[in-house]
């Protein structure tokens, strides 16, 4: 009986590990970037950020495959340098913030590819329709101690979509063939996470 005791005492040591909930780290806004990059008139690229936006990671380091990923973006805060095509983006033509003021994504699936590398599968919402997106995921780091006592981790995230698959199909022909705004949106992150 001692040694049942001993095998069911040993194996319960050894699950608590695996039972440990997973850390929950928030997104910190001041040293986090949102970025945009669609093609202009055929000939350059325009690049935009959006300065608001709010999330949490739950980050399993015993199963990274267990991470959950959620974000919210304030498309209303959407800034390219440039007032006027702000103002446009934010009108019907393209995100219509007056009906969907904001974005979100929430993973579903997380894959580990390599030593340092992730994918991360999840649902992006924009302009109130919700499409499977994938995220290239370099990271997270590993924890650190930050000189106020907190402890922070990092990320950097890249996927490509294309903006029609959204509801965001205003475009306007040019006479030299090709159009005004590009379908392709290359969206890149680079996230400081705070641990709660």
């Amino acid at each position: 009986m001692k040694n049942v005791i001993s095998m069911i005492a040993t194996v319960a040591l050894l699950l608590l590990p695996t039972l440990a909930p997973a850390s929950t780290w928030q997104i910190d806004p001041d040293h986090t970037n949102i970025q945009f990059k669609v093609r202009h008139l055929m000939v350059s690229n325009v690049k935009g950020v959006f300065h608001r936006f709010s999330g949490m990671v739950e980050i399993d380091d015993k199963d990274i495959t267990r991470t959950k990923v959620t974000i919210d973006i304030d498309t209303t805060s959407v800034d390219t340098g440039v007032a006027k095509r702000d103002e446009d983006l934010r009108s019907d033509h393209f995100f219509d913030v007056g009906k969907y003021p904001t974005m979100t994504f929430a993973s579903r699936k997380v894959e580990k590819i390599g030593a340092d590398n992730l994918k991360v599968t999840g649902d992006l919402t924009i302009h109130g329709i919700t499409r499977e997106v994938v995220l290239d995921v370099e990271g997270p780091s590993v924890a650190i101690k930050d000189p106020w006592g907190g402890m922070r981790r990092g990320a950097s995230a890249a996927t490509k979509i294309n903006r029609k698959d959204f509801g965001l199909t205003w475009n306007k022909a040019l006479e030299t063939g090709g159009v005004v705004v590009g379908d392709d949106v290359a969206i890149s992150l680079e996230v400081e996470l705070v641990k709660k």
